[in-house]
């Protein structure tokens, strides 16, 4: 198959040239330009390519050989009416009009299929270019449809998928209901390229605290670790970079208003926020809460804590089915093994116990006569 290739000077001289007559052919080109968001030498080269796909279709169905050529366009700006040129591969000063006699009216219909085709692949490419750059970020849409686990979302100029990978497993949802969404990534496919939206990943909520929390957004509060099991808990260890601000304070805020919009927009799910410390032993302490009271010892070679928690606060330092634990070694990077401390008694001696049951001996007994009165 030759080469079919058009320069980027060229292109955009041909399209200057067009704009000074202000003719039907180029205030067409123009319009489509202005409607679908396009660049008019886009459009101008995809007409090109139809008029040479077409005139290469009828020149086979003729017998004509023109694999061995590569083939050039010319427009008039004016009428457009267009001149098809060919010439031998790496030979362009050999160039020579082939244009069939009534080749414009024979491939006008298959030069238009054709070029809706490459407008509509165009515009969606500059809509998925715009998407590109909100990668990343929270993006609204519109529950469009349920296909199986899978969801559509409506993004308004496109569609997106949320895969059932990054669903919260517990949150039900309906048809034609608005929500946010992590605009992930944008996958290949063989259909083209897919927007990916998620609800489930850790990063959904930390943007949802950035959209929360200006201090967040300016960057005088930091979201160091975060651990998250979807639609249950969500664990997150905040600092502050600038004096006089307090992290946890910030991300709660009056009232508890900040984290509450969080929750909400979470579906209830329960955001614990401590402060962050480069102390391992008091970050464990603190990704534990809200057991208090523990002691902490730390095998760095292997990267294991063992936590010490009195009786009556062991329960929720393991939290229900282990999820308590669970959130704090995730948050910490620590594998953490949560055990009952051991309260030390006073353990007395043999002897010690044989004196106190030991029978009193020689013991003197006075008898006392009361005084007479």
């Amino acid at each position: 198959m030759p080469a079919i290739f058009f320069t980027k000077s060229s292109k955009s001289e041909e399209f200057n040239k067009m704009q000074t007559p202000r003719t039907e052919f180029a205030q067409a080109i123009r319009a489509v330009a202005t409607e679908r968001g396009l660049d008019a030498s886009v459009i101008l080269e995809t007409i090109k390519q139809a008029i040479i796909a077409a005139y290469k279709r009828d020149a086979r169905e003729l017998g004509d050989e023109v694999d061995e050529f590569e083939f050039d366009v010319e427009i008039d700006p004016s009428s457009g009416e267009a001149k098809v040129f060919s010439f031998p591969i790496d030979k362009p000063e050999e160039k020579k009009d082939v244009t069939p006699p009534g080749f414009g009216r024979i491939a006008a219909q298959t030069a238009k299929q054709v070029i809706h085709q490459k407008i509509r692949e165009a515009e969606k490419g500059v809509i998925m270019d715009e998407f590109s750059g909100r990668v990343g970020s929270l993006i609204s849409g519109i529950i469009l449809r349920f296909e199986g686990p899978d969801v559509r979302i409506d993004l308004g100029r496109t569609e997106g998928i949320m895969p059932a990978s990054e669903r919260v497993p517990n949150e039900r949802l309906n048809s034609s209901q608005r929500l946010t969404f992590l605009l992930k990534d944008i996958n290949e496919t063989l259909k083209g390229k897919l927007i990916v939206l998620s609800r489930a990943d850790s990063e959904f909520v930390k943007k949802l605290f950035a959209r929360e929390v200006p201090e967040i957004a300016s960057g005088s509060v930091e979201i160091k670790a975060i651990a998250r099991e979807a639609g249950i808990r969500t664990k997150m260890a905040v600092a502050s970079n600038q004096s006089g601000v307090d992290p946890v304070g910030s991300c709660v805020g009056q009232k508890g208003v900040r984290v509450q919009a969080v929750t909400n927009e979470l579906g209830g799910e329960r955001v614990d926020i401590i402060p962050f410390t480069e102390d391992i032993s008091e970050l464990i302490k603190a990704s534990l809460a809200p057991a208090e009271s523990m002691t902490v010892k730390l095998n760095k070679d292997e990267k294991i804590a063992v936590v010490s928690a009195p009786e009556e606060q062991l329960s929720l330092a393991i939290g229900r089915e282990g999820q308590n634990a669970r959130l704090a070694a995730k948050l910490t990077g620590w594998r953490i093994e949560v055990k009952e401390a051991v309260v030390e008694k006073a353990v007395k001696t043999k002897k010690e116990k044989d004196e106190e049951t030991k029978e009193p001996e020689n013991l003197e007994v006075k008898k006392v006569k009361p005084e007479k009165s």
